[in-house]
């Protein structure tokens, strides 16, 4: 069953981490692009969406391998080097992703709930980094699970906004407030709960 959620785990990392090529090599906008004024896409908010996009594919990409203890027993320095390219293109996702916050669609229920999603992806992601420089080993982890959940609400999202459109008679602003934060509360709950209930427990017992 764990070797069956770490492959479902990477097939979402890598899937939805490769998804931004997709503007690349088709026309995307008829969805998200579609729904902006020809104006802001001309302006700052088109390279801030690029950027939030393609290097928040990079972190999903580069962060789903560093909690293979397997890779970093065995290639410590590739380790590194992932998390140090992790780290800058959450830096950077994360602060472009803030600032389209406050265009996004659906009010401020809507571009308060990706602002804070933005603001704690830095938050978190900036402690893990300070804590691995510190050399705070079990800090680091803690600190890099809770960054990943939140990188991981581009994969619930994705899931969400379908499920939502086919089960539900919500209007797409409607469900796009809710999903605005329930594309990373529950994640962000999950990881506080493994980290309370499973790493306390390893923790506790070595």
């Amino acid at each position: 069953m764990k070797k069956l959620l770490w492959i479902i785990f990477a097939f979402f990392a890598i899937g939805v981490g490769l998804y931004p090529t997709l503007f690349i090599f088709q026309d995307m906008s008829q969805g998200l692009l579609g729904s902006k004024s020809e104006a802001l896409r001309a302006g700052i908010w088109n390279t801030a969406f690029y950027l939030h996009i393609f290097l928040g594919g990079v972190s999903l990409l580069t962060g789903w391998s560093q909690f293979s203890s397997r890779l970093r027993k065995a290639r410590l320095n590739l380790h590194r080097t992932l998390g140090k390219i992790y780290v800058a293109a959450v830096f950077i996702s994360g602060l472009a992703g803030l600032y389209i916050a406050f265009f996004a669609e659906g009010g401020l229920v809507a571009k308060f709930g990706f602002g804070f999603l933005a603001a704690g992806w830095l938050t978190t992601t900036s402690l893990a980094f300070w804590t691995i420089r510190s050399r705070k080993i079990e800090e680091h982890q803690r600190w890099m699970i809770r960054s990943y959940a939140l990188t991981f609400a581009a994969v619930t999202l994705r899931i969400y906004l379908p499920i939502f459109d086919i089960f539900t008679d919500m209007q797409f602003l409607e469900s796009y407030r809710i999903i605005a934060w329930l594309c990373w509360v529950p994640n962000l709950t999950l990881a506080e709960w493994y980290i309370r209930d499973k790493l306390s427990l390893k923790s506790a017992v070595v």
